[in-house]
Formats: C-alpha cells, sequence, structure tokens
C-alpha cells in the first residue's frame, strides 16, 4: 500500500492533479502550540481536542481518523511524507515520524520536500501550496528514503518537543542528516522562542517591531511576518493569537 502523507487540506486539493498513485492521508493538526500531554495517544488526544475547544467527537472525526489510518497501516507499505521545512510543518512530521517508527510492520518512507525551490525563494520554507503538477512530481522524484536510524530521531525529537527539552533538541539538531537538511536552523527557531534569560521569544520582538514601525493593520502585519520569518510556518491562528497578545501588551 502506499500512502501520501500531506500537511494540511490545501495540499490535498491540489495533489490529485498532478496523477502520483497512492492513498492520501491528511494531517490537521498545528502541533507548534498548545497543550501536549498524555503519555497515550487517547490522552494526548483529549488534551488536543481540549486545548483546540472542540469535542472529542469533532477531532476523531477530522484529525485522529486520518493518524489511525497510519496505524492500520498493511505489511509493506510505503508511506511519503510531504512536508516542508518550516517549524510547523517539521514538528507535525516529527510526530508523523514517531507514529511510523513504532508501526510492527515492514516499510518504506520517505520525506518528499519542496526541492523545486532554491534558498534564495521568498518561499523557500513553506511552498507546497502554489506548486503546480510538474513541481510536486519533481518533489516526488527528489524524495528522500528515511533508514532506521531516521525514524529514531524523528521520534526523539518528537519526544524532546513534547518535553519542551531545548536541550535535547539542540543536541539532536548538530546531527546532520540528509532526512532532516535544516534541522540546525529550525530547533534554533523553537529554542529562540524561549529564551533563557527570560526576556521576550524571538516571534514577540519581531511582531513588536513590526507593529510598532510597520502597521498594526493584521493583514499587512501577516504579510509582514511572513517575509521576515516564514521559517515559523505560523498560519492565522498562531499569528493572531501572537497578534492580539502583543496588541494587548502594547
Amino acid at each position: 500500500m502506499i500512502y501520501h502523507i500531506l500537511n494540511g487540506d490545501a495540499l490535498a486539493y491540489s495533489f490529485p492533479d498532478a496523477k502520483i498513485g497512492g492513498d492520501l492521508i491528511v494531517v490537521r493538526e498545528g502541533l507548534i502550540e498548545g497543550n501536549l500531554a498524555g503519555h497515550h495517544l487517547p490522552d494526548f488526544w483529549q488534551a488536543r481536542a481540549r486545548y483546540l475547544g472542540v469535542t472529542e467527537t469533532e477531532y476523531q472525526s477530522q484529525v485522529v481518523n486520518e493518524f489511525e489510518k497510519i496505524r492500520n497501516a498493511p505489511d509493506d507499505s510505503e508511506f511519503n511524507l510531504w512536508f516542508e521545512y518550516d517549524l510547523f510543518c517539521q514538528v507535525n512530521m516529527w510526530f508523523v515520524l514517531s507514529i511510523i517508527h513504532r508501526l510492527p510492520i515492514k516499510k518504506k518512507v520517505f520525506a518528499v520536500y519542496t526541492t523545486y525551490l532554491d534558498k534564495t525563494s521568498k518561499h523557500f520554507w513553506n511552498a507546497f501550496g502554489p506548486a503546480n503538477s510538474a513541481e510536486l512530481q519533481v518533489c516526488y522524484a527528489n524524495r528522500i528514503s528515511l533508514s532506521d536510524a531516521d525514524l529514531q530521531v524523528g521520534q526523539d525529537l518528537w519526544q524532546a518537543y513534547k518535553k519542551g527539552n531545548l536541550k535535547e533538541l539542540t543536541a539532536l539538531s548538530k546531527n546532520p542528516s540528509v532526512a532532516f537538511p535544516y534541522l540546525p536552523e529550525v530547533v534554533k527557531a523553537q529554542v529562540d522562542r524561549f529564551p533563557k534569560d527570560g526576556t521576550k521569544g524571538r516571534p514577540e520582538r519581531v511582531m513588536e517591531d513590526i507593529l510598532k514601525n510597520i502597521s498594526t493593520d493584521f493583514p499587512k502585519v501577516f504579510q509582514e511576518f511572513w517575509n521576515r520569518e516564514s521559517i515559523y510556518g505560523f498560519g492565522d491562528t498562531q499569528l493572531k493569537n501572537l497578534y492580539d497578545k502583543v496588541m494587548h501588551h502594547r
């Protein structure tokens, strides 16, 4: 069985046009923010549903059922993980890898990145959305095979992230791997959210500067933040929360 695990519905809408065979699994989570409590998945799902303010039934239907497709995959399955380079996507990918790594089946796992872009592109960190069919096919052709060791690193990254262990995350980021090509930059972006000296985190400082020197109009703020800090991959929800927090304390 061939699966394509997509980070969000935006890519799911355009993906069929690329004519790449396999079943789709859509990750509808944003684990970059919110409650990550729970030693076991049922507890974790409950914590996430409460944080997102939805019923457990809604969360099961929209989110958990997609992850269950991974957990119920048959022997000799192939998983293609379509995740971008930014922190938002990478955190979700670490979680997915932690699930796949524990599967008691023979499996092949590949990471599919936005390799049709070079690092000078303003969309470098997050650009599956605007990719056309030919560009998606290029990304698929350049997919990276993940070893068992890579899957273990993914699980270790998830566990360190879940526990808020920035020291362990930093240590893991110092072991280069083609499976996680921009891991040092991504982990630094995460560490910069929580300075040891008690000062404000990097996203908050950037938001303050934009509000002070550019605009307080949210659409303009959103665009400027993305121009400066697309490595975070923040969506509307995360940026609006940050915007409201900073505006409240101005």
